[in-house]
């Protein structure tokens, strides 16, 4: 089975942790440096509208892209919800499409580590300078190499809960840099009915080197990379690194 089919019912459930709320105020403090405040803002990989819904409720014009219907039900979902102005997409982030330009792009939750390898990298990066405004800003997270390798590595986890269940064998490549998940899910139907699927996601790790490289491919300026927690110099125990780059290219029009 394709990833987060049978997963997104589940996803909203066993994310429950992740830090959402604070990665909004990141996002909304770190655009503002560059003057962002307002606007067009896209999202690549926004699943079930998390960090999507929130950005529009603080007053961004927001379009979530993201190629799994699953996930985009549950992100319509909360827009019915929130009555928020947000536009998603059922669009592949390798080949999306805009009918404009956008303020800034952004990427959070380790979605870019779905790219495999640096061609394809490289290809989204092209994508997203030529949906820039001018000098407009990406800003994305990335799962580290140190926290494939160390910390997922070839470890099981497992979450059982009334709602649902799941099973993460979890297997890294140190030679490929090539993370898969193997997930078996348990969704609970009608009364003590429980329905399995199984999923397989597929990651790779980059360095920080790989990025710049695949950034200056495509045309982009590198801007920064930071601990995504800290915001601080990354470590070789960081393990998610938040990136910046600068849209190159158009001519601004002062007209």
């Amino acid at each position: 089975m394709a990833a987060y089919q049978s997963f997104a019912k589940l996803y909203d459930l066993f994310m429950d942790g992740v830090p959402y709320d604070a990665w909004c105020e990141q996002t909304v403090r770190l655009l503002a440096s560059f003057g962002i405040t307002d606007g067009i803002v896209a999202e690549l990989g926004c699943g079930t509208g998390n960090c999507t819904e929130r950005l529009a409720a603080r007053g961004f014009d927001m379009i979530g892209i993201d190629n799994a219907e699953e996930m985009l039900e549950e992100a319509l979902q909360k827009k019915i919800a929130n009555g928020s102005n947000a536009l998603y997409l059922c669009q592949d982030m390798r080949e999306f499409e805009l009918y404009g330009t956008c303020r800034a792009i952004i990427s959070r939750c380790d979605a870019m580590n779905y790219l495999c390898g640096t061609e394809e990298l490289s290809e989204v990066f092209r994508l997203v300078n030529n949906y820039l405004d001018p000098g407009g800003i990406f800003l994305f997270d990335m799962n580290t190499v140190y926290k494939y390798e160390q910390l997922l590595a070839d470890n099981t986890f497992a979450e059982n809960r009334e709602e649902g269940s799941f099973i993460w064998e979890n297997h890294y490549d140190s030679e490929t840099a090539e993370n898969i998940y193997d997930m078996t899910f348990y969704l609970r139907e009608e009364g003590d009915y429980y329905r399995r699927a199984e999923e397989t996601h597929v990651q790779r790790a980059y360095t920080l080197a790989e990025v710049r490289e695949a950034a200056e491919r495509a045309g982009m300026v590198f801007v920064a990379a930071m601990d995504a927690e800290t915001e601080g110099t990354l470590t070789d125990e960081s393990e998610r690194m938040l990136i910046l780059l600068r849209e190159q290219g158009k001519e601004v029009n002062n007209e």
